[in-house]
């Protein structure tokens, strides 16, 4: 069933945040990591640095007023129903996961699309983490239709793009999580809780396909170890680094 799709890894890049070694890090990733044919493609507002065998588009145009606080709303654009031609099957990755095992699975199912269900104590929500979600191109256009002709609304009903986007799919009948064990969060299933992070080294979990990275620690103070608040204290992770690459 796989090998008939069309398959795109989707990126996104914009700002200083992130340079472009992430993009080409998450490339080298998934190479590493996918049997399946693949392209990749990096939406960002400047291509300098990426490898060429990666896609660059322009971030597609998106009319959000520039003094709001930053919440991600500009990756909901990939769910535009024409975007630059597309056609086939995306996942979308964010730049700071870490990549641990095979990721064929990802496109063995022909649900019509599935996301990360969001790490909460609170599992009544059906909000999704936007980290890792698949998607067929073009499909889903009622998705962004919907955000530009009810921006305000929306600003005061959910708090981030990831929030709308499970909500808008939601309403569809359209949505489907990824199995639990594959998309471990960092901070809450690698991390052992406070009191015991102090000595207990961070870990992989089991079935993990793919580690997301939310909050004050990223890949790279991973790799280092650290503290964000008083109670995240987090020991060196020297694996991620064997991944991260």
């Amino acid at each position: 069933m796989a090998q008939d799709k069309n398959i795109h890894i989707f990126c996104m890049k914009w700002g200083t945040l992130y340079g472009p070694e992430y993009v080409n890090r998450l490339h080298a990733m998934v190479k590493r990591n996918l049997t399946l044919p693949f392209t990749m493609v990096c939406f960002t507002d400047n291509e300098e640095g990426i490898d060429e065998d990666i896609k660059c588009f322009p971030i597609p145009e998106i009319d959000i007023p520039g003094n709001l606080p930053e919440r991600m709303w500009k990756k909901l654009t990939t769910l535009k129903a024409d975007l630059y031609g597309l056609e086939g099957t995306a996942l979308f990755l964010d730049l700071d996961i870490v990549i641990v095992d095979n990721i064929d699975c990802f496109f063995e199912d022909d649900a019509p699309f599935r996301i990360i269900k969001d790490h909460s104590w609170r599992t009544w929500r059906i909000t999704g983490n936007s980290s890792v979600y698949r998607f067929e191109i073009g499909k889903h256009g009622y998705v962004f239709d919907y955000f530009k002709e009810n921006f305000d609304e929306i600003r005061k009903q959910h708090r981030n793009e990831q929030e709308y986007l499970t909500w808008a799919v939601h309403e569809k009948g359209y949505l489907n999580y990824w199995p639990k064990p594959w998309c471990p969060s960092f901070k809450y299933d690698c991390v052992s809780r406070f009191p015991l992070a102090f000595w207990k080294k961070p870990i992989i979990p089991e079935g993990a396909k793919i580690i997301i990275f939310h909050g004050e620690i990223n890949p790279h103070k991973a790799i280092e170890g650290g503290r964000g608040k008083w109670y995240r204290y987090v020991r060196p992770a020297p694996w991620v680094a064997e991944y991260w690459k």
